[in-house]
């Protein structure tokens, strides 16, 4: 839970403290806006796609392995962008960190699924999930404070020998032995209930590229919203603070949630206040959509750790790295795709109306969780 825990934090925070360095990477090297979007592209991007074959090499070498090697090469990534001469180099760079960062979510949330048992399992993996967003909190923060005392080149250096370090932190702490006896017992039970449940993994993988779409999407659009109803910068990076806070308590909150109330109606109570928190924001003055925020980032993330929770129900054992690999490829890759479709939409009948449609598409999921019943029934 640890090596899990902590390999999620550094590559979370890895990937969010791009925005950080993006601005100063375009006033160094003289970048467009299109630039500065197609270097945050490639990184997501590699990182998504390769999530499949991180698995795949998961099952060849050992988990702990692999996840010692993608976060060395996410750190080698931060060591070729402090020194990057241009843009080529920082394409490289971000290629090569996105790499090494999309190994993390599916070998680090099986090692999570293989250490614990039923409802623990599923309260182990949003701690977990809650893990990456102290990561998205704290390793931005830092970087921004050593910028200030350092040029950006030395603080990323920093950053890759960080990486380095957590890679070796990985090797030696990670388990190399699986428990004898009881887990033994306790795997079987799982193969033979998995094979009957497996049917319904396509539902919940479609349940959570939804849930990832209209999340990245609402929080793409929502400074737009807040500057519509007369917010100023800081006021949307007050409103930004407060619905991250809240989605990192709803994370954890809402893991436990669904171990207690199971899993389609902790997605019906999420799903169904989120859309109703979203229909609520539109009408709202200012500050009391500011008042609702943090609830509405509760829900808004909550659903994801009811949804990676139930990925070791559905799927046996042995087919769990190749299930996370999927799961985390289809919501990495709604998320980064679903802005540019929603502003697709807002350029055309503008951000009020573009919110309500998220609100629709998000109560998409709850006719997809009602027939996920039976399944979860079987497991």
């Amino acid at each position: 839970m640890a090596v899990a825990c902590g390999a999620h934090m550094l590559h979370d925070g890895f990937t969010d403290l791009l925005y950080v360095l993006l601005p100063l990477w375009q006033a160094e090297f003289g970048l467009g806006y299109a630039d500065v979007g197609i270097l945050r592209a490639l990184y997501a991007g590699s990182m998504a796609g390769f999530q499949l074959p991180a698995g795949a090499l998961a099952n060849r070498l050992g988990g702990p392995l692999t996840l010692a090697c993608g976060t060395a090469l996410a750190g080698i990534g931060y060591l070729l962008a402090g020194a990057s001469t241009g843009f080529a180099l920082l394409v490289v760079a971000l290629i090569v960190g996105g790499l090494g960062s999309s190994v993390q979510h599916p070998i680090a949330a099986n090692l999570v699924a293989h250490a614990f048992a039923g409802s623990r399992s599923r309260a182990a993996l949003a701690g977990y999930n809650f893990s990456g967003d102290l990561g998205k909190m704290a390793l931005p923060a830092a970087t921004a404070w050593m910028i200030v005392l350092m040029p950006w080149r030395s603080a990323t250096m920093v950053l890759g020998v960080l990486g380095i370090l957590g890679a070796c932190a990985v090797l030696v702490f990670a388990p190399t032995s699986r428990e004898p006896g009881a887990a033994a017992t306790r795997h079987a039970t799982e193969v033979a209930a998995g094979h009957t449940a497996g049917r319904g993994f396509p539902l919940l993988l479609v349940i959570g590229i939804i849930d990832s779409a209209t999340r990245m999407g609402f929080l793409t659009f929502l400074p737009f919203l807040l500057r519509i109803k007369g917010a100023g910068l800081p006021m949307v990076g007050v409103a930004l603070t407060l619905i991250f806070a809240g989605g990192a308590a709803g994370k954890l909150v809402c893991g436990f949630l669904g171990a207690r109330l199971g899993v389609v109606r902790a997605v019906f109570l999420t799903e169904g206040l989120t859309a109703a928190g979203i229909l609520a924001l539109l009408p709202l003055p200012l500050m009391a959509g500011l008042a609702i925020l943090p609830l509405i980032g509760v829900v808004l993330n909550g659903t994801s750790s009811v949804l990676y929770g139930t990925v070791p129900e559905l799927v046996p054992p042995e087919r769990r790295q190749r299930a996370f690999s999927l799961f985390y490829t289809g919501a990495i890759g709604a998320g980064a795709l679903s802005p540019a479709l929603y502003g697709l939409v807002s350029d055309a009948v503008g951000v009020p109306a573009m919110m309500v449609l998220i609100a629709a598409v998000v109560l998409t999921t709850l006719p997809l969780a009602w027939a996920l019943r039976p399944a979860l029934q079987r497991a």
